[in-house]
């Protein structure tokens, strides 16, 4: 087996400190990587000839996020991103470890991919990724799958030019590791190639410290941290001058910007507001914390038109008694009084959440307040999971006594009465006008393409390619229960 060379490696007592200390911004010099291959007439002459990468995302739109800082290092050594995972050169597998069967789809992958590397030694197999933050699933890749060349952590994106440098220096022959757990910093100025020009993530926030009991994020993606505001409102003109028609504002609490920052009066509700007075199309956030959701937000939603009407409000669970098992800092009647105050100043608001069934010994009537919430909040799309163990969190430790058979069960009377509830708020977009946001081909139908409304509800309708990225004006005809049916209309 290859040699490792550890440039760093994780560890969950140093990924859960929170310290009170300021987070540091670093701003990038990619030159100064880019360089590294251009005076090295070997490297420069292997990426001339193999200049292809190929990426492959699993997980939440953090992930999609960095795979675009990732594409962006890449193209700057003038490697061109392929499609098909044949024709590349480079691979990498971003991964994420949310559940159980995402680390399952991330082991077949690097399996299937194995036959490549056999065909072509010169391929350079990455993975990075929530994944691999992990001590015992980082040793589990290295020792069972040796022919990945490079794994670095949610924390080491901005080191991956030299992590290449390294590996492709040594002539393939040590395999390089670099995954730092800790806080974390803000890393600005990372190159970037999005994934289409009309859509765009923008962070503000990075990492999480709710340490919610069934939650590996705390511990892959460091402290809570803001980026600075002229920094984000920077970016976000930038994609404006782009012609960008949508921004979606990105943390896993957003409603925790700005706590860390020095100057107190940013808020998440300032820095909506502030992004939603550009003339930008439309814009969105995700995601929010119950009980950090301010009524100042739910005045900026209502003040704009251009915001939309779109809130994911994860509750997770409707009954107090497996919130407290959780660690989610709020109860049934708290999230529902939100949801009271929400609807009364948005009326027309599509409201969404994450619910996971079978948490650790969640009882019959546990689970029956679940349903009894559902049923009052009369969601407009959902979330659902059965519940997966993630090593590192304080659930994973407890004696669960529900069997697999009766999640499964109780997992399709949730569903069942969340499909309840979708019809009535469709119901009431039959035969109106709405705008949407073109934004692929449908995947059912290639006559069709697919675009989003104002409520993030999917409209599939005739039309050309060309419609991609445009707002177009179309009629609703026909409920599909997650998604509409319609005509585009003059």
């Amino acid at each position: 087996m290859r040699e490792v060379m550890y440039l760093s490696k994780p560890s969950f007592i140093e990924a859960i400190k929170r310290n009170q200390t300021n987070i540091d911004t670093i701003h990038y010099n990619n030159e100064t990587f880019v360089s590294l291959f251009l005076n090295n007439p070997t490297l420069k002459e292997r990426l001339i000839k193999n200049n292809s990468f190929y990426i492959k995302t699993h997980g939440c739109q953090a992930n999609i996020r960095d795979e675009e800082s990732i594409a962006g290092l890449l193209a700057s050594l003038g490697l061109k991103r392929v499609e098909k995972i044949e024709e590349a050169s480079i691979i990498v597998i971003n991964t994420c470890s949310v559940r159980e069967n995402a680390n399952n789809k991330v082991y077949a992958e690097i399996g299937n991919i194995k036959r490549l590397k056999e065909k072509n030694k010169d391929l350079v197999l990455i993975l990075c990724g929530c994944m691999v933050e992990t001590k015992d699933t980082l040793n589990n890749l290295i020792t069972k799958y040796p022919y990945i060349d490079i794994i670095f952590g949610t924390h080491n994106i901005d080191n991956l030019l030299n992590l290449l440098y390294l590996y492709m220096e040594n002539n393939n022959k040590k395999r390089i590791v670099d995954v730092s757990s800790k806080e974390g910093e803000i890393v600005e100025d990372i190159p970037t190639r999005r994934n289409n020009s009309y859509s765009a993530y923008v962070n503000i926030t990075f990492g999480c410290d709710k340490f919610c009991t069934y939650c590996i994020v705390p511990q892959t993606r460091g402290k809570e941290r803001s980026r600075d505001k002229e920094d984000i409102l920077k970016e976000c003109k930038l994609l404006l001058s782009l012609g960008y028609k949508e921004i979606i504002l990105l943390g896993q609490n957003v409603d925790s910007y700005g706590k860390d920052l020095k100057d107190k009066n940013i808020t998440f509700a300032s820095l909506l507001d502030s992004v939603a007075s550009l003339p930008i199309k439309r814009v969105r956030f995700l995601t929010s914390y119950p009980s950090e959701f301010s009524d100042e937000v739910i005045d900026v939603i209502a003040k704009h038109d251009n915001i939309m009407k779109y809130i994911h409000l994860p509750v997770q669970s409707g009954s107090n008694s497996v919130l407290k098992r959780m660690a989610r800092r709020y109860t049934k009647e708290e999230y529902l009084a939100l949801v009271d105050r929400i609807k009364a100043k948005i009326p027309d608001v599509a409201l969404s959440t994450d619910i996971i069934v079978g948490f650790p010994n969640e009882s019959e009537e546990e689970f029956l307040d679940t349903l009894d919430l559902i049923k009052k909040v009369k969601y407009a799309s959902a979330f659902t999971f059965i519940y997966s163990p993630r090593e590192g969190t304080a659930a994973a430790k407890l004696d669960d006594k529900i069997s697999d058979k009766e999640k499964v069960e109780r997992f399709k009377r949730l569903t069942d009465e969340l499909e309840k509830y979708y019809p009535l708020y469709n119901a009431s977009f039959i035969n109106k006008v709405e705008e949407v946001l073109v934004t692929s081909v449908s995947k059912k139908d290639k006559n069709k393409v697919s675009g989003v409304m104002f409520n993030n509800k999917i409209v599939n309708f005739n039309g050309d390619p060309s419609l991609i990225g445009k707002i177009v004006k179309v009629k609703i005809l026909e409920d599909k229960l997650y998604s509409f049916n319609g005509e585009m209309v003059e």
